[in-house]
């Protein structure tokens, strides 16, 4: 008995052990996010597309988003840059979208509008693409907003003739509950840190679906959206390193759109999420950790490691203390503050601080309440992992399986937060 229990209480140890090292990683992402703020500080005017005023399509794909697409292409249609294309897919929607979207081709020339049969989002970013004739291509969800420089600040992004997609900043736009309050602070670390952080590395592995930029000769040697994945931003992103592109991030190109306001919206889009993953990574397994893509092959290794193995214990060691407790041996911290120092929580706080002052987004540190709430969150995602894993065995159909919008926007128009894009 002393054996088996000796076992699991080492067990727990290596386990968070591993936890531990790969959160003690993790931190080196501030001095990179630091550094890529200082670059872009000693770069005033750097060379950028933008100088050339390219011809830029901006295409949204939609299903079901008549609560949200109209404000989404009039925000586009008032973005100041003038060289634009608006190209509008709808999916086969069984509500108002398609008369929304078309009614706005009527009233504006650069507005184009087709209408195809439910295929997929993949399937309706490539039919945009197909019949749009930009220089760069701009995809984002029907449910974002465009500040005034948004696409102005997306363009910025291409500094170098070797970067071949630019990722804007995304973030929530209904701060309506506890949820997208903490999903606030989520994304100022996960976007705004993480991308500086990676984009220093060379290694950013995914140029977000609702705020992305690729270059046409790029997409031309890459090949379209994979439409047999729920992930098609992420698989196209690894394609563009594949075929030796850098992709840059760029802060200033802010677009807002919704996060989930319900733990049921969350689960669907944390396990959608979490099924791109993996299926990119089972796609693109050559290169997990080949070093013939130079630092994002290795990433991807750390990667595989961080996203996927790590969750896993996690989900271990929840299953793992209530037996160690059973036995009489409690490994759970006893006091606050060793409480506050087993979960990260006073980790946490700092990272979004600093991620904070990097997007220069004061006004959301009063978002900071939601922290203590984190671990719940951590252990909800690894979750979603093991459902998406599950799902991936079983091979169970991938679908859109999008959010369902309520329209909300808490953070008062665009008008508003320009400022920010500036």
């Amino acid at each position: 008995m002393a054996t088996a229990e000796g076992f699991l209480l080492a067990t727990l140890f290596v386990l968070g052990g591993i936890i531990l090292v790969a959160g003690f990683v993790k931190l080196f992402y501030v001095p990179l996010a630091i550094a890529f703020d200082f670059a872009a500080a000693r770069k005033r005017r750097p060379a950028s597309l933008l100088h050339q005023m390219p011809m830029v399509s901006v295409i949204v794909p939609a299903f079901n988003e008549s609560i949200v697409v109209a404000n989404c292409v009039q925000s586009i249609i008032d973005a100041g840059y003038p060289n634009k294309e608006i190209i509008l897919v709808d999916d086969g929607s069984t509500d108002d979208t398609a008369a929304v979207m078309s009614a706005f081709a009527k009233e504006h020339a650069h507005v184009t509008f087709l209408r195809q049969e439910n295929g997929g989002k993949g399937s309706a970013l490539n039919a945009g693409a197909a019949v749009s004739s930009g220089e760069i291509l701009i995809f984002v969800d029907a449910d974002s907003l465009f500040l005034e420089k948004t696409i102005e600040n997306m363009l910025r992004g291409f500094n170098h003739q070797n970067v071949g997609a630019v990722c804007g900043d995304d973030r929530p736009v209904n701060l309506n509950s506890v949820l997208t309050r903490m999903l606030t602070i989520i994304s100022h670390i996960g976007t705004g840190l993480v991308r500086r952080a990676l984009t220093t590395m060379r290694c950013l592995p995914i140029v977000s679906g609702n705020s992305g930029a690729f270059r046409r000769d790029v997409l031309a040697l890459t090949g379209p959206f994979n439409t047999d994945t729920v992930g098609e931003d992420m698989e196209l992103t690894w394609r563009v390193h594949k075929a030796g592109y850098r992709v840059n991030f760029c802060p200033r190109a802010l677009v807002y759109a919704e996060s989930p306001s319900t733990l049921r919206g969350l689960w669907k889009q944390r396990v959608r999420w979490a099924r791109g993953l993996l299926q990119t990574t089972w796609l693109h397994r050559d290169m997990v950790g080949n070093l013939r893509y130079g630092s994002f092959g290795a990433f991807l290794a750390f990667n595989t490691f961080s996203m996927v193995l790590v969750p896993m214990i996690q989900l271990l060691i929840v299953f793992l203390l209530p037996a160690a407790l059973l036995t009489g041996h409690n490994p759970l911290p006893t006091t606050a503050w060793e409480t506050i120092g087993w979960l990260g929580l006073a980790t946490t706080v700092i990272l979004a601080v600093i991620a904070i002052a990097l997007n220069r987004a004061w006004s959301d540190l009063r978002h900071l309440w939601t922290v203590p709430l984190w671990p719940i969150y951590s252990v909800f995602i690894a979750f979603t992992l093991a459902t998406a894993l599950y799902l991936e065995i079983a091979r169970r159909p991938s679908k859109w399986n999008k959010l369902e919008r309520t329209g909300v926007v808490s953070i008062g128009g665009p008008r508003k937060i320009a400022a920010a894009s500036s």
